[in-house]
């Protein structure tokens, strides 16, 4: 008898094993709540998509973290105002805005032009792209990155900075020693999101 209930669960525990495996792996493909909203808001989801793969291939990036960092700022209104001004797809704040035109050397933007898709898309995924960049040495930059989107690059150095670890400062050193928890849900939400798209192929051209 219980040679027969060693020989049962020696069948039983892999089948399981598998089963919890599968289950991982499909939930990193489908999100139920997502996938009910994506589907009750016509084509909202995807109405940027071609937009988000041209300017994002423009300044180096994924669409896949771009449109996750949209579906994070806006869930893809264009009529957003954040609570400090930002604003649109992206929430893009002005002073964003200020700082791409002078390094395109464009004297004539006004920040009424961040309403416009092309252009608030424009503005962030170059505010992103110059992130990424000033983190490229990190172990993370992706981490380091999108701290400095939410949060602005001086408060990223003080974090860096107050971990006591220097050049050698690694995300989770970064994580630890942030003092705003909204930051930290920011960038664990958008990795999350972004791998999620990326998983079900969400620009299937890459």
């Amino acid at each position: 008898m219980e040679i027969q209930r060693i020989w049962k669960w020696g069948l039983v525990l892999p089948i399981i094993g598998l089963l919890l495996v599968g289950a991982i792996w499909l939930a990193q493909k489908v999100d139920v709540f997502y996938s009910l909203r994506e589907a009750l808001s016509g084509d909202l989801y995807h109405r940027y998509d071609q937009l988000i793969a041209k300017t994002a291939g423009r300044h180096g990036l994924d669409p896949n973290l771009v449109k996750a960092v949209i579906w994070r700022e806006s869930r893809f209104q264009t009529n957003k105002l954040g609570t400090s001004g930002e604003r649109g797809l992206m929430q893009v704040t002005n002073a964003a805005g200020l700082d791409w035109s002078r390094a395109m050397k464009y004297s004539d933007f006004q920040p009424e032009e961040l309403w416009k898709p092309e252009s608030n898309l424009e503005v962030g995924c170059w505010y992103l792209a110059r992130a990424l960049m000033h983190w490229q040495n990190r172990d993370q930059p992706l981490a380091f990155a999108l701290a400095e989107y939410n949060a602005g690059r001086s408060r990223v150095k003080r974090w860096v900075t107050s971990s006591g670890q220097g050049e050698g400062a690694t995300a989770n050193h970064l994580s630890s020693s942030m003092d705003f928890p909204s930051t930290k849900a920011y960038v664990q939400n958008i990795i999350s999101r972004y791998k999620f798209y990326k998983a079900r192929k969400e620009f299937p051209t890459l």
